[in-house]
């Protein structure tokens, strides 16, 4: 039981923090326009969005390297 209302609790947390968000933006709508601050926010989500996509390139082909050393070894076993 006390999972549902932990689970509760963080959910009215969540909709208050959307709903102040909101709130908050109809007020600033062009704020980020307003003092160039939006090309600072779209540099830093490109500079996330590409060093996720080139952690994941580099986990992938360590993978494959995995992937190839474990065939290797069951070739050789049998």
């Amino acid at each position: 039981m006390k999972f549902f209302k932990s689970r509760n609790f963080l959910l009215i947390i969540l909709f208050q923090l959307v709903s102040l968000c909101q709130a908050l933006a109809q007020g600033n709508r062009d704020f980020m326009r307003e003092t160039g601050k939006i090309n600072v926010v779209v540099a830093v989500l490109l500079v996330i969005f590409l060093g996720i996509v080139w952690y994941l390139i580099r986990l992938e082909r360590k993978l494959t390297n995995f992937e190839r050393q474990i065939k290797d070894d069951h070739e050789w076993t049998h």
